[in-house]
């Protein structure tokens, strides 16, 4: 899905929706996670209709509903080769030429 053109509240809605769709998967109802992330079920159910919710109630469901491996792709790592400098290296000869004698 393409976000970049996504108003906030739109995105906000998707995120509720992604985190509904979730817990579903998952066999938990909104009073169980609420339980379990230590808020209010209308605190999860504000979260998933995408009505604005703070950053820590966010975190808290997706513990409870143990999903916070996803953060690692929320910002993605710096690479490990950068390929600026693989150009700008000496390059490796790949073989040896043999001068030919002459006569």
């Amino acid at each position: 899905m393409q976000y970049d053109f996504k108003t906030i509240p739109e995105l906000e809605l998707e995120l509720g929706k992604q985190a509904r769709e979730f817990r579903i998967r998952r066999g938990l109802e909104q009073t169980e996670v609420a339980e379990l992330a230590g808020v209010s079920d209308r605190t999860v159910r504000t979260l998933e209709q995408g009505r604005g919710s703070s950053v820590g109630t966010l975190l808290r469901v997706l513990k409870a509903l143990g999903a916070l491996e996803g953060l690692n792709h929320l910002f993605p790592a710096a690479p490990t080769v950068d390929p600026l400098a693989l150009l700008e290296r000496p390059r490796m000869r790949s073989r040896v030429v043999k001068k030919r004698r002459k006569g």
